[in-house]
């Protein structure tokens, strides 16, 4: 690399791992720039991984249903072939210019340099809402979300939240644990309805008006102390997993200190995805303009664009058209 105060040197640096920051790997490697993700989160993905991969979706060009997870695996082997370096567990904190370049530093102390940013940040850094007791188990049983269904084949899995993840995980699960059991601490849910239909036509058992009051095992969960909340009565479940889906607090964290114009946790970008800052793009449902539409699929052709329009800034003797890719016999 050749620089000792940086630990990346990139043509660019995608800051989200989500779908567009996916896409927009691609099409930087299409565009023969090295680049590198980074993202605060485990997994690539975003908060399709996060919070509902096993959930279909519908309005993805080419695809009249495709799984969340079905869909990152395939966007991750979509950049492949240009071996994009991805920097995860990594939250992007500060930025400072230098006359031809950008350095990014993380939280976790990681430095890059890159010639541009785009930002794909898409919610910003999402925390999951943590339940009132039993966090120690974090790790042990207990998860926010659900990476992989397979890990809760023949156990006992009590999922906590009223929402669509909550539900989801739920439907998803029953077919493979032993038994699911839904706890939501009122008798109305947020989760779509039909959804809520179909958990209650279910194996699944629905108990509201109850709360999670412990936690119980050593290595792993063992038990699950629940509390109903009108009659104080309690009960002791067998279970191995406990799903806290109890939704999530999202913010913008050290970007809000990058000079960029933000409206309402939203980036401001012009219709190049330029956000008026030296180097920095931004795509993806973390942008706002005009006529705004937040979807998966917007996001795809967002990130396109900011890369394209990228493309002069790193090399001034590119063009923002980049071709077409049925053009080229490697693509």
């Amino acid at each position: 690399m050749g620089d000792t105060s940086v630990d990346q040197s990139v043509d660019m640096l995608i800051v989200g791992a989500g779908p567009a920051g996916l896409f927009g790997a691609y099409y930087a490697g299409f565009r023969g720039m090295s680049v590198a993700l980074m993202d605060s989160l485990p997994e690539p993905g975003g908060q399709v991984t996060a919070m509902y991969p096993e959930k279909v979706i519908y309005d993805i060009a080419g695809f009249p249903a495709i799984r969340g997870r079905e869909l990152v695996n395939a966007l991750v082997e979509q950049a492949a072939p240009f071996n994009p370096t991805y920097l995860l567990g990594h939250q992007a904190a500060e930025v400072t210019h230098e006359p031809d370049a950008v350095v990014v530093t993380s939280a976790q102390g990681l430095r890059v340099r890159a010639k541009v940013i785009v930002i794909t940040g898409g919610l910003g850094t999402f925390t999951p809402r943590p339940l009132p007791t039993g966090t120690e188990h974090l790790g042990r049983g207990l998860v926010y979300f659900v990476p992989r269904l397979d890990d809760y084949r023949d156990l006992d899995v009590v999922v906590v939240g009223g929402g669509d993840s909550a539900f989801d995980w739920a439907l998803a699960l029953e077919p493979l644990a032993r038994s699911v059991t839904v706890v939501h601490r009122r008798d109305k849910f947020r989760a779509h309805q039909h959804t809520v239909d179909r958990v209650l036509a279910s194996a699944c058992e629905v108990l509201t008006f109850t709360e999670v009051a412990a936690i119980t095992g050593d290595e792993r969960i063992e038990k699950v102390e629940l509390v109903h909340s009108k009659t104080g009565e309690r009960q002791v479940r067998e279970a191995q997993a406990v799903v806290a889906a109890l939704g999530f607090t999202a913010d913008l964290g050290p970007l809000t200190r990058w000079g960029l114009n933000i409206d309402k946790r939203h980036i401001v970008v012009d219709s190049t995805m330029f956000t008026g800052v030296e180097r920095i793009f931004a795509a993806g449902d973390i942008t706002e303009y005009p006529g705004k539409v937040r979807l998966i699929a917007t996001g795809f052709g967002e990130a396109a664009t900011a890369v394209n329009n990228a493309a002069p800034v790193i090399d001034p003797s590119a063009k923002v058209f980049p071709g077409h890719s049925s053009d080229d016999g490697t693509v």
